[in-house]
């Protein structure tokens, strides 16, 4: 989990440099998925093979455009917009964002520590989102950038409360090649034009290690190394990881001069940091089921 996040951590400042650069956020988006894909269907040639039921494909398709689409896509979009500081801060949402979705799709009890959570992250999103400059340069924040970033996780924590169930009925390799082949296919129609047109040759290579790091590094190995993760870890530790993200993309986006971090940006991230440690902090269904059937047993 902590070289998944240094990964994903790493994707703001490497996936900025490479808009700023030549290519355009809605290549960007097409390479890494169509990257993704087939570097899953070749990783698949090396794993057991599993006999997907024809029900399964057609929802990892829905699986594919809220978890991979409407994610990745956002993201992308809103990282074109916004800083890379403000992108990888609106990461640490998705914990706030699943726990609300959950509540509402999964029936978890919403408890004082997640209520208390949500505020606290929820005010720390908006001070985040308001103390965000208008200009869109790549420097400073912009609100449009970062309510897209925003997005990308509440997608995101859709895909996870609505498709539990078939995540865990399938490996990471049959899953990703699906689910990235469905993206591709949604998102090349729109984006072929803008990819066609592109001068290949009039591309730095330095831009072209930042695309071929987004493929490898922050989509193919970073989400084989969260399913390893997911299953030798509690989920409490797993989504302790997210603050390595925001750590990892604020200081190399300072180090490299791509943002600045300010002190209303500082209390932002704290009040994120704060409110996602006190949701995860919190008990699920099961444990308080669990709880509630030692108490009877007691009683007994």
């Amino acid at each position: 989990m902590l070289g998944a996040a240094i990964m994903w951590g790493l994707m703001a400042p490497i996936g900025k440099s490479a808009l700023e650069n030549g290519i355009s956020a809605l290549s960007l988006a097409t390479f890494r998925m169509t990257g993704g894909a087939v570097c899953f269907w070749i990783a698949s040639l090396f794993a057991p093979r599993e006999q997907v039921k024809p029900h399964d494909l057609m929802m990892l398709f829905f699986a594919g455009l809220l978890g991979i689409v409407f994610n990745q896509g956002s993201f992308t979009f809103g990282l074109s917009l916004t800083s890379p500081i403000d992108a990888s801060i609106m990461t640490t949402t998705a914990p706030i964002a699943t726990m609300i979705v959950a509540a509402i799709y999964l029936k978890e009890p919403v408890t004082g520590k997640k209520v208390m959570g949500v505020f606290l992250g929820s005010i720390g999103a908006l001070m985040l989102i308001l103390s965000s400059g208008g200009n869109t340069d790549g420097r400073p924040g912009s609100i449009p950038g970062d309510l897209l970033c925003l997005a990308a996780q509440i997608s995101f924590s859709f895909y996870l409360a609505i498709f539990k169930r078939l995540i865990g009925r399938y490996n990471v390799f049959t899953l990703m090649k699906w689910m990235f082949t469905y993206a591709s296919i949604c998102f090349i129609p729109f984006s072929y034009h803008e990819v066609s047109s592109i001068r290949f040759e009039a591309i730095p290579v330095q831009t072209w290690t930042c695309v071929g790091y987004v493929i490898l590094g922050g989509t193919f190995f970073a989400y084989i190394l969260v399913m390893v993760g997911q299953k030798t870890l509690r989920p409490t530790v797993v989504s302790m990881y997210n603050y390595v993200q925001p750590i990892v993309g604020t200081t190399v986006s300072i180090l490299l001069g791509m943002g600045t971090f300010g002190v209303s940006k500082a209390i932002a991230a704290a009040l994120v940091f704060l409110g996602v440690y006190i949701v995860t902090q919190s008990k699920s269904r099961e444990q308080m089921l669990a709880e509630e059937a030692a108490r009877g047993r007691d009683v007994q």
